[in-house]
Formats: C-alpha cells, structure tokens, sequence
C-alpha cells in the first residue's frame, strides 16, 4: 500500500506525519511518498524524510500513485475533483460543520474519514486529535493573552506596592479550557470557569479554579460528552451570569462550541462595552462564528479598549509539537487498517474504523452526520 502525505496549504505550518512517525509506518511495510516541502513549516526538511525511508516526490505524482491520501486540513475544491474514486482521503474536515465538503465526496463515491469524529471511548483516545489539538490552543491562548494584557498574570508584592493577579475568565472546560486554566494557574491568575457540564465541576477544582454554576442545564449522555443545545430560560441565566464576569474579567477565553452548530455567543456587544479597557478575549471558537459577538476569525479586533482575538488554529503556530501530536495520533488510527503485509484492511465492524469513516460507495455512513444533513434538507 502507498500512502501520500500532502503538503498543507495557506497558513498551516503543520504537517500531518513527521519523519518518526513515516518510520514506523514503513517497519509495518507501508509505502510512503511525501510531497516535496510537506514538512518545511515543522522545519522538518525532505532529506529527514527520505532517511525515514520515505520517497520525496512532487504532487502530482503523490495524487496519481498514493492509495491512502493524508493531510491535516480539508482539501480544497480544484483538489478534490482531481481526485479518483478508489482512493481514500484522510484528514480532519469538520463534516458536521463543512457539509459541502461531504457531498463532494459523496459525488466522487469516495471513502472518506475525518479525524475529528474518532468515537470519544477509551480504546480511541490514542487517536484523539481533537484533544491533543485542543491542548495546544489551551496552552497557547493563555501566552497569548498574558502578552496582550498590559498588566501581569501573577501578584507581586514589592517596594512599590501590591500588584493584584489577573482575573481570568474561561468559558468551557472541555480539553482547551482545561489546558487553560492549568497555564493561567501556573502564571498567577485567579481563574474562574463556566460550562454547561456538570461533570467537569470536579475537574475545574482540582485545577484551583472556581466553577460558575447555573442550575438546570440539559446534558445528553448520546452526546459523547460534548455540550448540547440549552432552552431558552436557561440561556437566559447563563447569560447573565456570565456577563457579570465578564465585566470583571481582565482575560476571557472562549472555547465553548457544539458540534455541527454555530458557537453560542456568550459575549455580546453590550457586555464588551462594559469591560475595562485593556482586557483581552481570546476566541476559540472563531471559526464558527465565535463565543463573542465581535470576533473576527484570523483577526485581532480592538473594541471600547477591549482586544479581541480570533484564533482557531493555534497549533499551526506550534508546528513542531502539534504535528508530533497530530502525526501519533494518525499512527494509531492508520495501525486499524494496515495489515501483516502492510496492505489496507478496512473492517467497518471496527466501532472506531465505522465511527470515523464519513463517506463510502457515494453515501454517507457517520449517523450524526447523516443525521445533521437529513435536517438540512428538511
């Protein structure tokens, strides 16, 4: 079997396997080729690839001879309609969000998987990408904020007085939220956090940050521990819970999405206006539309005094790490369908093989997103 690893496009600095990562896969009798310059970004060069046993080769030799195409980032148009029907396409394309996308591919009778919809159970954590991605954004959205805020993180008491810590204010505690609150801890910051999940109440305490509870959320165990749509009474509360924070935030970072939906905007207009100038929102979720109302994705909007930061690929800023991360965690995923003799055995009795797969023989076999395109065409 040939697998291709497809240089990434616009600003992702990441590449979806590193050279460590080819290795491996070759020890399993697998065929690599690598587009010329896929790693450069990573700064990882064409030389460290081919001493990995992979052969260097241009894009169109990639496209016309790989089996298994492999990039991080959705494909763009003019590279999906070159591509051929027997071929499988890899990557994490957001189909709950990217809806045209799966059609195309439904078109082309491909299959097709999107790491972001690997099964949340225990045998697939290995494979998680949305969580290793996550805690990059995490990370990287606190040092973020702590370069933009005009004053520190921490409390320092010295001869020229008492300077108080930053107030920090984290909307979602899922994997990013956690990893933020961890870091702002670590610099200083007091840090309080709102979501809509019960459950993580414990985790956000055992990382010394204080919940902000609001009474009657809805949880749905079919979820798969992501957050679901709240009634209207209790968005209502939420909201102005959480714009009481807000005022008093120095730093807000917003990370709090629902699959397929649009991001519930948690910090209008109004609330910004109120906010002291200085502060700074780090927006997560600026790609679907942004937990606060003026967030513009890939941009840093300044408001009343108020900074605003639209950033949902922090680990393209990260690229080394983050492709180390992204490239182990597609080894797992890869290691499911590789056999003995290194060829490809897709079993679509595997939980995780079925639950990732998006688009086979021109339909479409993930059930929530058949589902999300069933009530599109309604």
């Amino acid at each position: 079997m040939i697998i291709g690893l497809l240089k990434e496009t616009g600003s992702e600095k990441r590449v979806a396997m590193l050279p460590e990562v080819v290795s491996g896969l070759i020890e399993r009798k697998v065929e690599i080729f690598v587009e010329e310059g896929a790693g450069e970004t990573a700064y990882q060069n064409d030389e460290s690839y081919k001493k990995a046993g992979a052969q260097v080769v241009s894009r169109k030799e990639v496209l016309e001879k790989a089996e298994v195409l492999i990039q991080i980032q959705p494909p763009e148009t003019d590279l999906v309609e070159s591509l051929k029907k027997e071929q499988i396409w890899i990557s994490q394309y957001n189909p709950l969000w990217n809806t045209d996308l799966v059609k195309a591919f439904i078109s082309k009778g491909m299959v097709s998987f999107s790491l972001d919809s690997v099964p949340r159970i225990t045998r697939a954590q290995a494979m998680d990408v949305l969580s290793s991605m996550a805690t990059v954004s995490g990370y990287k959205a606190v040092l973020e904020a702590a370069s933009l805020l005009p004053s520190f993180f921490p409390m320092f008491m010295t001869a020229a007085g008492t300077i108080r810590p930053a107030n920090v204010l984290i909307l979602g505690a899922g994997v990013a939220g956690l990893q933020a609150i961890a870091i702002s801890r670590k610099l200083g910051a007091q840090v309080q956090v709102f979501d809509v999940r019960s459950a993580v109440k414990e985790e956000v305490m055992s990382l010394g940050a204080k919940f902000v509870e609001v009474e009657g959320a809805r949880e749905d165990a079919a979820a798969g521990g992501y957050a679901v749509e709240q009634t209207d009474d209790f968005k209502k509360r939420q909201q102005e819970a959480i714009n009481e924070k807000a005022i008093k935030a120095d730093v807000v970072i917003g990370t709090a999405q629902i699959p397929g939906k649009k991001a519930p905007v948690l910090i209008p207009n109004d609330v910004v206006e109120k906010m002291k100038p200085g502060s700074v929102i780090i927006d997560l979720a600026a790609s679907t539309g942004g937990n606060c109302e003026l967030s513009k994705d890939n941009e840093i909007v300044e408001h009343h005094g108020v900074r605003i930061v639209g950033q949902s690929n922090y680990p393209a800023q990260m690229p080394t790490d983050a492709s180390k991360m992204f490239g182990k965690n597609l080894f797992n995923f890869l290691a499911l369908m590789i056999d003995e003799e290194g060829q490809l055995q897709l079993d679509f009795e595997d939980e995780i093989i079925k639950g990732t797969c998006i688009t086979r023989d021109g339909e479409v076999i993930n059930e929530r997103v058949k589902s999300m395109l069933d009530s599109k065409n309604e």
